[in-house]
Parts: C-alpha cells; sequence; structure tokens
C-alpha cells in the first residue's frame, strides 16, 4: 500500500490535515514594535495556501517579549488587546483560505535571546551559549531561573496556547527543539540545575510535560497539541537520540497529536543543513547518518516513528519527490515538513502534488561569497564558513519579506546582499522593539 503525499491524515484529535506537506516554522520577523502579528503575516501566510501546502506552522510565537528570538518575532505576553486578538485571528485565518491548516508554533529563547534583544537571558542554569559565529550575533551569559520563574513560564506557555484556541488556530506545536528553552532543560548539558526540574531526565522533561498537561486541559479536545522535539542535540554530553527515544515513551501517555523529528542548537546548528558550521564538540552521528544532504534526519524519525503511538513528522533536507514518497511508504515517516524550499518557490507543494516538478530546486547550491570552495560553507576557514553560514540564512529571510511584501522572491539575490539585508533589518527591529519596552 501506498501513501502518497495527497493523501489526508487524521490526527489523534480529529483534526484532518488536507495533505502529507507541511510549512515547517521559520522566523519570519514582520512583527511591530510591539510584537504583534500584522498584515505582512497575512500577505505571506496566504501565499503560501495558495501555493498547495496543506498545514501551515507559524514562525516560533515566543511567551516572554523580554526573552525574544529575534526582535521581529510575534510575542504574546499577558493580556492582549482586542487589536492584537484580530491580528492573530487574520493570520490563522490566511493559513486557511484554501481549505488549510493553521498551527502556531510557541516558544521561549532562553539562553539563546540575542543581546540585541537582552543584555541578561535566562535559562535553567547559569551555562554560556557557544555558539560557531557568535562575533556575528553575540550572546551574553544567561542567569539560572528561579523556582518561581519556571512555574511562571509554564503559565505562560498555557496562555499562549488557550490564546491561539480563541484566535482560530486548529492547534498548537510546543517548541522543545533547537536548543530554545524548553530544550534547554532536556538537556544535562545545559540544565544543570538539582531541584524538581533538572537531574534525571525524569525531571528534566517535566516542564514539556507540564506544560502540555495543563494546556490540554484548557483547550477542546478538537484543539491538537503537537510536540517539535530533537532527535538528538549532536552534542557530546548532550540531549542524546536514546534520550529521544525516552521522551517519546512520556508522550505517549499524553495527549499528543504529532511529533516533529529535528535536532541541533546555535551551538550545532545542524537544523540549517549546514555542515560547514558544524561546532568542534559534535558527537558525530548526524553526519554519518546523511544521505547526499537531503532528509537528513529521516533515519531518526523512523526509530521514532517505531516508539510513537502518534504521528511523526519528518522536517530537514528534504527536496525530491522521491524522498519524500520514500519516507512516507516505507513507514519512516507520517508527515513531510518544508521550509527553506518555499521561500524560494512558495508553489513547490501545488507542483509536487500535481507532478509539475518532482524535485525543489536547491538554491543552497549556488549561495556563497565567490565561485571556489574556498569561498564557500565548505571553506576550511572558520570566519568563511561563518559568513556564508549566516549569508544563507539571510537569503532565505529576504525572500519571506517579499513574499510579505506582495512580491515574487528574488532567486537571483547574492549572498552578501542578503547577510546586509538581514544586518540591516535586525538593527532597525530591535530599535523599534527597544523604543517600545522604553514606553
Amino acid at each position: 500500500m501506498t501513501t502518497p503525499i495527497s493523501e489526508p491524515l487524521t490526527l489523534p484529535c480529529g483534526l484532518v490535515l488536507p495533505n502529507r506537506l507541511i510549512k515547517a516554522a521559520m522566523t519570519e520577523g514582520l512583527s511591530d514594535g510591539d510584537n504583534r502579528a500584522t498584515d505582512k503575516h497575512v500577505t505571506l501566510y496566504e501565499r503560501w495556501a495558495r501555493g498547495g501546502v496543506g498545514t501551515q506552522i507559524t514562525g516560533n510565537v515566543l511567551v516572554d517579549r523580554r526573552y525574544l528570538e529575534a526582535p521581529g518575532n510575534v510575542a504574546i505576553d499577558g493580556p492582549q488587546s482586542n487589536e492584537a486578538l484580530a491580528r492573530l485571528a487574520d493570520m490563522a485565518k490566511a493559513c486557511k483560505i484554501e481549505g488549510g491548516v493553521a498551527i502556531m508554533q510557541i516558544s521561549h529563547a532562553g539562553r539563546q535571546t540575542p543581546k540585541i534583544v537582552s543584555d541578561r537571558p535566562v535559562a535553567p542554569s547559569a551555562v554560556e551559549l557557544k555558539m560557531p559565529g557568535r562575533s556575528l550575533y553575540p550572546f551574553e551569559p544567561p542567569r539560572a531561573l528561579t523556582t518561581e520563574e519556571v512555574d511562571d513560564v509554564v503559565d505562560r506557555f498555557v496562555h499562549a496556547v488557550k490564546t491561539a484556541e480563541a484566535t482560530g488556530f486548529d492547534g498548537v506545536q510546543i517548541h522543545a527543539a533547537h536548543g530554545y528553552l524548553i530544550s534547554q532543560f532536556l538537556s544535562p548539558r545545559t540544565n544543570l540545575r538539582e531541584d524538581q526540574w533538572g537531574g534525571t531526565l525524569e525531571n528534566r522533561v517535566r516542564l514539556l510535560l507540564e506544560i502540555i498537561r495543563r494546556s490540554r486541559a484548557e483547550v477542546g479536545a478538537w484543539f491538537a497539541i503537537g510536540v517539535k522535539l530533537n532527535s538528538a542535540d549532536f552534542q557530546k554530553g548532550g540531549f542524546s537520540h536514546e534520550d529521544c527515544l525516552a521522551v517519546i515513551d512520556w508522550l505517549n501517555g499524553e495527549a499528543v497529536d504529532f511529533v516533529e523529528v529535528s535536532g541541533g542548537n546555535y551551538e550545532q546548528p545542524q537544523m540549517m543543513g549546514l555542515d560547514g558550521l558544524e561546532a568542534p564538540e559534535s558527537d558525530g552521528r548526524l553526519r554519518a547518518s546523511t544521505v547526499a544532504r537531503e532528509a537528513y534526519f529521516v533515519e531518526y524519525a523512523n526509530a521514532v516513528r517505531d516508539r510513537a503511538k502518534m504521528p511523526v513528522m519528518a522536517t530537514g533536507g528534504f527536496r525530491s519527490l522521491h524522498a519524500m514518497n520514500a519516507a512516507l511508504n516505507e513507514g519512516k515517516a507520517d508527515l513531510i515538513g518544508l521550509a527553506r524550499p518555499l521561500c524560494g518557490e512558495p508553489d513547490l507543494p501545488k507542483q509536487l502534488l500535481d507532478g509539475t516538478v518532482s524535485e525543489a530546486t536547491d538554491f543552497a547550491a549556488g549561495l556563497r561569497l565567490g565561485p571556489t570552495r574556498w569561498l564557500s560553507v565548505d571553506s576550511p576557514i572558520s570566519l568563511i564558513k561563518t559568513i556564508n553560514g549566516w549569508g544563507q540564512q539571510g537569503w532565505y529571510m529576504s525572500q519571506i519579506e517579499r513574499m510579505a511584501g506582495g512580491q515574487e522572491p528574488d532567486t537571483g539575490l547574492k549572498l552578501g546582499k542578503a547577510l546586509s539585508n538581514m544586518q540591516a533589518g535586525q538593527k532597525a527591529k530591535a530599535k523599534r522593539y527597544k523604543e517600545s519596552l522604553a514606553g
């Protein structure tokens, strides 16, 4: 029996996903100075909806304005004005204009809050972030959250989940991957606590489980709750693949509707598929599993699917219809996440579904400072690797901003210009953000 990407999927809560293609979360950077959704979000998500993707997961919506992943994040922090709620409702409607499904990703950046947002981020423990290329975007050492503050984090997540339901979203995805706060609690490298939130994996997973349990008690049975979880951090002494599978066993006992499998964090940015930015403390496991740099988490998703009692979404590196169909038909995943390909080709899902194309364009292959390997992300020179890695991220962010402004992607954009655009944009957004905080 084959499972085509066009086949619907019913989640345990009863929500029906129109097809197996999901727009995975990407940073949009489109909020206003008060971290509210804008008309640009509406335009962007309408564009992707018209492109044929069945389900859209938003970029991370932060639960605390003080600790953002970037100054342009949307945040749900405290009581929301009628205007803020209406903007979120418009965002949800935009995802659903072609019969699609709207899922809000909810997150807290923790120690991965950049200096342009906060001079003193928070984390489970005061463990400093040491990331490749940190000179481009510095991060200050975090302080450890108090027990009372951890309780407040749970409250904030539950509030954001309730707000998502109230504004018309079909579900949420709790972000417990990529080194953000919940992921920091899961990792023994970053969670050195000796209270009920640290130590054993059972204690380190407590924050995630408390958020899920309390959220489920506050929303309707039809409302989907998903989790984004690292297959591993791919760092020595970090959150391991074995830890991941143990967490899946706990999630099986909760009302979780799907789990997305990814990996890495800011110190080990494997979720970007940029081997050139690999940190020196890699445990070496991801590189061995990568096949032609496509679908680089699918084998980990397969192991998760063998344990999980809920649908499993695999994201990271999918480019060809062949790889997508293979993941579905070999039982390695139930859902295929697409992210960066949709920045350059927003109609890709529709074209894959109707057979117009069989593979996404690999725009990253041509994104480099110069024509030689020495000037690419594979350069032996660390600084060149870093510039290329951040430049590629800037290229995709530039395409998102173009589509949010009603334009089509500019696939001829040069890497240097993209990096310049990103840096200028971050500075301008940070200025508006700090002016807003100052009142």
